[in-house]
């Protein structure tokens, strides 16, 4: 059996072999980081899940850190992207803890909480991005007029 190619109208699976391996490699790294802040600062059942909410945040500031950094200062080799944004970051920050937060708030009979906590994890997430993506640029147009020094 054939593999199929660009040619032959199928995916070419043999040129994304590295990238794959780099967003299995970042994604166990982040996982992992993301359990240990989960060993070092427990968040306790049916209390608010600050924990989560943290590392939600800080892995979206450090998205747009690499982003700005990754887009726009300077050329990446084609895995860094997928070892550390998708991988790293993507494994660090999680979806799937975030709904069983809220879940569980629920259950617990704190849907208020549970409702504040959908939102401000949304507001603090993208307000992270931009605040480090900003915040990025800035030090970088600071540092490139010889500023900061």
């Amino acid at each position: 059996m054939e593999t199929p190619t660009p040619k032959t109208g199928g995916p070419d699976v043999h040129g994304q072999a590295p990238v794959l391996a780099a967003v299995a490699l970042g994604g166990a790294l982040g996982a992992a980081a993301r359990y240990g802040a989960a060993l070092l600062w427990p968040s306790a059942t049916g209390s608010f899940p600050w924990t989560t909410l943290a590392v939600n945040t800080a892995g979206c500031a450090a998205i747009g850190v690499l982003m700005v950094l990754t887009t726009e200062v300077w050329t990446a080799h084609r895995l860094v992207r997928p070892l550390i944004g998708t991988g790293v970051l993507g494994g660090f920050t999680t979806f799937s803890a975030y709904a069983a937060d809220i879940v569980h708030l629920i259950e617990a009979g704190r849907a208020g909480t549970g409702a504040a906590y959908l939102g401000l994890t949304l507001a603090a997430a993208l307000a992270a991005v931009w605040v480090a993506a900003a915040a990025t640029r800035r030090i970088l147009h600071c540092t490139d007029r010889g500023e900061g020094r």
